[in-house]
């Protein structure tokens, strides 16, 4: 008898414990979400969340705020954010930055998957081979030559130790065996004026920061990572193309994620609300045009999924560059 009512009690709190968090939920938001970027203002992963806010605050009913907080390659702002209440108010806009550093830095107090709760993917971007549009390196071929007349005197910059870019360069010179310098900076913002300057003579920044310098005549293309030629950039080969080694197909991707521990009916309301925002034709034709693709995960299940999958292939990326943490 007293099993019975102890397993009723169980029931009960069970269905209370339901009924409160479908409430909260309903209610859910209530403040203002913020969703943290880990790159600096200005940069494609910024210009691509600020760009879905106004949307995503009109699909949830409440405001969403945008902040930065730069530093260490995105692991400054993935340790904050898993120390936020897990209450769906406070998100990061992670990405595969996140994914790299922690396989570069085991000890970071992070992981993309048990640390988080991934809800959605909703972009993905290749990497754009840039030169300064005063440049007279006209092709990828062209600044092979360069590279390997001058071994150990060309510059190539990145927004920091195992970010996309870097891999990216690392890549392009451990493939072709040539010796060229990386130069880390605070973030992709600091390209453009590196590049311009000449402190740097190449760079491999994500589509989402490189299309708008191209497009304003800055930079030169010459050639992208993708598995297939942008659509805003139809011209420009891939390095698949060029060189026809797998391993140069490096794609970027970014979503949403919340701190472990966020309800499901959460999770559940902003993947819905992800994808209703994205409905908007103008903010996915605003996206493409900055070079990104738009890209929805199915479920917050096929996300995670993904991002495991994602893990072993950079690993061996970045084990075959020889990138290291510094």
């Amino acid at each position: 008898m007293q099993t019975r009512s102890f397993l009723q009690s169980l029931a009960v709190g069970a269905v209370l414990a339901a009924a409160t968090l479908s409430c909260w939920a309903q209610t859910y938001p209530s403040r203002p979400v913020k969703i943290i970027v880990p790159f600096a203002a200005g940069g494609g992963p910024d210009i691509e969340t600020r760009r879905m806010a106004p949307k995503l605050a009109e699909a949830l009913g409440g405001p969403v705020v945008v902040e930065n907080r730069v530093g260490a390659a995105g692991i400054v702002a993935a340790e904050a954010v898993t120390q936020a209440a897990p209450d769906g108010y406070t998100l990061l806009a992670g990405s595969i930055s996140q994914v790299v550093q922690k396989v570069l830095r085991p000890g970071a107090k992070f992981d993309p998957i048990t640390t988080f709760i991934p809800i959605i993917q909703t972009s993905t971007s290749p990497t754009v081979l840039i030169v300064a549009v005063e440049s007279p390196i006209k092709s990828a071929k062209e600044l092979e030559a360069q590279v390997r007349a001058n071994p150990g005197k060309m510059n190539y910059g990145s927004g920091g130790i195992g970010t996309a870019a870097h891999i990216a360069g690392s890549s392009f010179a451990t493939l072709l065996k040539m010796d060229a310098v990386h130069v880390p900076y605070r973030g992709s913002v600091e390209l453009m004026p590196a590049l311009l300057g000449g402190q740097i003579q190449f760079a491999f920044p994500i589509a989402g920061t490189a299309v708008p310098h191209v497009k304003a005549g800055k930079a030169r293309a010459l050639a992208v990572t993708g598995a297939k030629r942008l659509s805003s950039l139809p011209d420009v080969p891939t390095m698949k193309e060029l060189y026809g080694d797998d391993l140069f197909v490096q794609e970027s991707w970014g979503g949403l994620w919340a701190p472990a521990g966020t309800p499901p009916a959460i999770i559940s309301k902003l993947h819905a609300a992800t994808i209703k925002a994205f409905a908007d034709p103008e903010l996915r034709a605003a996206l493409q045009g900055g070079g990104a693709e738009v890209e929805l995960s199915a479920s917050p299940e096929a996300f995670a999924a993904f991002m495991t999958t994602e893990t072993t292939k950079w690993a061996r990326l970045i084990q075959m560059a020889g990138v290291k943490a510094d």
